[in-house]
């Protein structure tokens, strides 16, 4: 059974997911991601190197520009165990810290000053969800 967006609220950690079904939970993120105007991303990851890999390759998917650290953030070298990264584009900053006991994944929440009913967060997502993106 192909997933949907829905089924992934609650989860602690991502679900495994093939080619198909990644695919298939972009096209129906895709809509809800139009609606927004900036985004807030967080990234649950056994390396802080996985955190901000996940990162970069969602924003290149996306078309998103590239944030910046945070000058509080470590290097994703420094942070060899298991770490939370929190990208905002409002600030266009990220925020990498070790944070031991998360699930791994992303979650995605949209932000619509003008239109208030398209925010809500979306996922867990694998980190590889937009490893074979189209575009």
């Amino acid at each position: 059974m192909m997933p949907d967006l829905n089924d992934l609220r609650g989860l602690r950690t991502a679900p495994a997911l093939n080619a198909e079904e990644r695919k298939a939970l972009r096209l129906q993120l895709q809509p809800h991601l139009d609606r927004c105007e900036w985004f807030t991303v967080g990234v649950m990851a056994a390396t802080g190197a996985a955190a901000l890999d996940a990162l970069r390759t969602l924003e290149a998917a996306l078309g998103w520009s590239p944030l910046d650290p945070d000058p509080a953030s470590p290097q994703a070298s420094d942070v060899p165990g298991a770490a939370f990264l929190k990208g905002n584009q409002n600030t266009g900053r990220f925020l990498l810290r070790p944070e031991a006991g998360l699930g791994v994944g992303i979650l995605i929440s949209g932000h619509s000053p003008t239109d208030p009913g398209a925010e809500d967060t979306w996922g867990p997502f694998p980190l590889d969800l937009f490893n074979d993106h189209d575009g």
